[in-house]
């Protein structure tokens, strides 16, 4: 899960010093969050994955699912398995050979103001098909895209192990998230409901670049797509030799 993409239109001390500082952390996605009149609310997981991939989403929708605000059952994708294409009101999951291009894992969140009104997660199998990927790494690369579908952004962005697949561990060993994210998704949507939910049509599918940041773990980018829609993207990059 070395590379991953966010749009909205998305991150050596002693274990005891890093449990610690992690109690009063923020990986919250900006402000960007789904709008809905009340909790818990639904973000169906569109299914555009191959067979492989199937229970692994399963896993996934079962872990999300278990925050007190948010739902997230498997439905039928709607975005083409390759191509992805977002819909309104889901997050659509896929996988395919994207290439050779330095990412294990993409998501994308589209944005109205601060509200999220689509998202898409790619897993890369030009990398992750390979099996020098286990199934724990795949897992832990598809929890995390997921995840930046919600809002979250990551623990931790150095290598270290937080336990949870919101961060960069080196060793792509934590398949599910941790009590911390879910308490992230509780700050972010228990503070306030809105008064309508998140139903936009989004008027473009590329637009202008008005910000972005690379490091040797992720880039993110942001881009203007006019109408006060925007599109974030959160690129997780692969480690060569990994």
């Amino acid at each position: 899960m070395r590379t991953r993409i966010a749009v909205v239109a998305i991150a050596c001390l002693a274990w005891a010093a890093l449990s610690a500082a992690q109690a009063f952390a923020s990986h919250s996605w900006g402000s960007y969050h789904w709008a809905r009149t009340s909790n818990p609310f639904t973000v169906p997981l569109g299914d555009n994955l191959s067979s492989d991939w199937d229970p692994r989403l399963g896993v996934a929708s079962v872990d999300w699912t278990a925050s007190s605000v948010l739902n997230s059952p498997v439905v039928t994708g709607n975005g083409g398995n390759k191509r992805c294409s977002g819909n309104n009101g889901r997050i659509e999951v896929c996988n395919g050979r994207y290439g050779f291009n330095g990412w294990l894992g993409l998501a994308q969140i589209w944005t109205s103001g601060g509200h999220i009104v689509k998202a898409t997660a790619k897993m890369n199998d030009s990398y992750l098909s390979s099996p020098t990927y286990t199934d724990t790494n795949k897992q832990h690369v598809l929890c995390q895209e997921v995840g930046h579908g919600y809002g979250l952004g990551h623990q931790d962005e150095s290598g270290a192990d937080l336990n949870t697949c919101m961060d960069y561990a080196d060793a792509l060993d934590n398949p599910s998230p941790n009590a911390h994210d879910y308490q992230q998704l509780e700050t972010i949507y228990n503070g306030h409901t809105d008064s309508t939910s998140t139903v936009s049509s989004v008027p473009a599918t590329s637009g202008r670049v008005v910000h972005r940041r690379d490091g040797f773990r992720s880039s993110y980018i942001e881009e203007d797509l006019g109408h006060g829609f925007r599109r974030h993207t959160f690129v997780f990059h692969a480690i060569p030799g990994f």
